[in-house]
């Protein structure tokens, strides 16, 4: 049986292309399957009913009470939770009066906060207001 000997001067190659294949379909995948949660920044946790989904509609006001009683109106935390700091706040955002304004508390913060954010939002006459739940866990 005869056997291949090299010589010393033959340079030893790796073709990296297929390599590099691989790792450009991995990186592919995982940026096609990963989904993106724009729902808050902060983290919350919603009260539960048991009612669908309903369609969003494209333009709203999202109004976030976190589980200690912070008001966030569009992302941006509100300096106190006054009920006149809010109603300032939501003044500024609002551009007609039909804007629908989505409230989402955490199940855990008082309700005291969400009395004074309804209570504002009924002043300034807005009738689309929703507040966002998730579905229990089975």
């Amino acid at each position: 049986m005869q056997f291949y000997h090299r010589n010393q001067d033959e340079e030893v190659q790796i073709n990296l292309t297929p390599l590099i294949d691989v790792v450009f379909l991995l990186l592919i995948f995982f940026m096609v399957s990963t989904t993106f949660d724009t729902t808050s920044q902060l983290k919350i946790r919603l009260p539960e009913a048991s009612q669908d989904e309903t369609q969003k509609p494209p333009r709203k006001l999202n109004l976030v009470i976190d589980a200690d009683g912070n008001f966030v109106l569009n992302s941006r935390q509100l300096v106190d939770n006054r009920s006149t700091t809010l109603r300032a706040a939501l003044e500024r955002a609002l551009e007609d009066r039909l804007l629908p304004i989505v409230i989402q508390s955490d199940a855990g913060s008082p309700v005291q906060s969400l009395v004074t954010a309804m209570d504002v939002i009924t002043q300034l006459g807005l009738v689309q207001v929703s507040i966002a739940t998730t579905r229990p866990i089975e």
